[in-house]
């Protein structure tokens, strides 16, 4: 039987970021990578990469994760009530196929020593202080950080989030809209809470695609690719790259960690419910898991190490998930950050990183919100 010290299950942004941090974190440390398929692949996904999870592959080592690829400064948001914000990002974002963004990351993680095989996890066994997987891999800890349908969560015996903390999306390369790059997410009526995105590559093609809430899906896969064609009729989407993906939001996860099974990324449903976004979170967790796997209690610190980075955060999310339903106050969110920078810049790190929306942007919101809500109820 082979002996490691870290075992890590999918090769995405989560178990690349982890297989780096152990080896960065113990000089020698014996570390495997599993993945089901070779690199490159492909991974349905926006593509966005915000600069928080750069912050986090900087302290990794990694500095071109992005590389020729033009940062995209601009944002635009909308809502089906007519509400704008459209502006600058405080730090640009990029937008890099995961083809091209996981492989690189796969490929540091060999460079740094890590040992990258393709193989798939079809048994768990916990014996104490060790782990062993399919029966021939011991390991003194184990990062799952194998995505939305993890079979490593599954093999737990811990169940997928329920439909309505379960998003369905459909993403597809279509023609880049001319004039300025940016980002655009729109907020749609139909399915609410429902959107659809653009977001410019650089090559002259745009990421493309449109996702709802798993229970309001009425129809199959065509129902998905429908609507987005419906939605962006001046981005045809290539029928080829159409494939569809499941996120799941941090409205419901569970623990982070089992013993010493750690679950980093989409695997821990750390996918933030206003955005879809859930790179940073899986670069930023799987690199503290790395680190937690290889101490004496690798459940304990990992559990302080999520709490410590994102408690206050989720907490916030799980509130503005909830309030998201209400359009009436999204109308308003997105009225104030138009209006006010402060509540665009708020937005952006409370969207794409571990930022909050801070006392004096939530009364700007309110401000928003209460004069419409009262024209509304009045006869």
């Amino acid at each position: 039987m082979e002996r490691w010290d870290v075992v890590v299950v999918g090769g995405g942004p989560a178990g690349a970021a982890a297989a780096l941090a152990a080896r960065r974190a113990r000089t020698g440390a014996r570390v495997l990578l599993l993945d089901r398929a070779a690199f490159p692949r492909d991974k349905p996904c926006g593509d966005g990469i915000a600069p928080h999870a750069l912050d986090e592959l900087a302290a990794l080592g990694v500095h071109d994760a992005v590389a020729g690829y033009a940062p995209v400064a601009r944002l635009r948001l909308s809502t089906p009530g007519g509400a704008v914000a459209a502006g600058t990002m405080a730090r640009p974002a990029h937008v890099v196929p995961r083809r091209v963004f996981d492989a690189r990351l796969v490929a540091a993680a060999a460079a740094a020593g890590v040992e990258v095989r393709v193989a798939r996890v079809r048994a768990l066994d916990r014996r104490g202080a060790r782990v062993v997987v399919n029966g021939e891999l011991d390991a003194g800890a184990v990062v799952a950080a194998d995505g939305a349908n993890s079979t490593v969560r599954r093999l737990l015996g811990i169940a997928p989030n329920p439909a309505g903390h379960l998003a369905l999306a459909v993403r597809g390369y279509a023609p880049a809209p001319p004039g300025e790059p940016e980002q655009l997410i729109a907020l749609v009526a139909d399915g609410w809470p429902a959107y659809y995105w653009s977001f410019p590559v650089g090559d002259g093609t745009a990421n493309v695609g449109y996702g709802l809430l798993r229970d309001r899906l009425h129809g199959g896969r065509e129902a998905l690719h429908d609507r987005l064609a419906a939605l962006l009729p001046g981005q045809p989407a290539d029928p080829a790259s159409l494939r569809a993906h499941h996120l799941p939001f941090s409205t419901v996860r569970p623990a982070p960690a089992h013993g010493r099974v750690l679950l980093a990324g989409d695997a821990a449903s750390l996918v933030n419910p206003l955005t879809g976004e859930g790179i940073f979170y899986a670069v930023a967790t799987g690199a503290r898991a790395g680190v937690a796997a290889l101490g004496p209690d690798p459940a304990r610190a990992y559990t302080r190490a999520v709490r410590d980075l994102l408690a206050g955060h989720l907490r916030q999310t799980g509130v503005l998930g909830r309030a998201l339903r209400h359009r009436p106050l999204v109308d308003a969110a997105v009225r104030a950050a138009g209006r006010h920078r402060p509540v665009f810049d708020d937005l952006v790190e409370v969207g794409l990183g571990a930022g909050h929306l801070h006392p004096g942007g939530a009364a700007r919101v309110l401000a928003a919100y209460l004069p419409a809500r009262a024209a509304a109820r009045r006869p």
